[in-house]
């Protein structure tokens, strides 16, 4: 969680552009509301199921927790549909974007409830995993 999903029309966006859109996606979304980026998770499809394309040739679909202001979704969606454009050499009237909100308690990240917005650091510390040399 957060979870965005990339539906566009088939060949709009190259496989070279895809994780260029999709490294954006992270940062983006990490700049603008200070989760981590291990959180974030981008999928692309080719399909005219979720979500609908409505006649545009990509639209990013966001599923956010909830509690974000709508300055920061504002400005996700600007910046996110900005990547696309540029990646995908798609006009950004031709982008659709989405977010909806989900509460921190509905989703879950490594089996575990997710933390609510700005409560990352402690949850990360509970769950570092230790490595080979400790």
């Amino acid at each position: 969680m957060p979870l965005y999903l990339c539906n566009a029309a088939k060949g709009a966006i190259s496989d070279e552009a895809k994780p260029k859109i999709a490294a954006d996606i992270t940062r983006i979304h990490c700049d603008v509301t200070g989760a981590p980026p291990q959180f974030v998770h981008a999928f692309f499809v080719e399909e005219d199921a979720a979500p609908p394309l409505d006649g545009k040739s990509a639209v990013l679909f966001g599923s956010i927790r909830a509690n974000r202001t709508d300055a920061q979704k504002a400005q996700i969606i600007a910046e996110m549909r900005e990547s696309i454009s540029t990646h995908a050499g798609i006009d950004l009237d031709a982008i659709g974007m989405m977010t909806t909100d989900v509460p921190a308690s509905w989703a879950f990240e490594g089996g575990e409830v997710m933390p609510e917005p700005g409560e990352e650091a402690e949850w990360l510390a509970r769950h570092q995993q230790p490595t080979a040399a400790e």
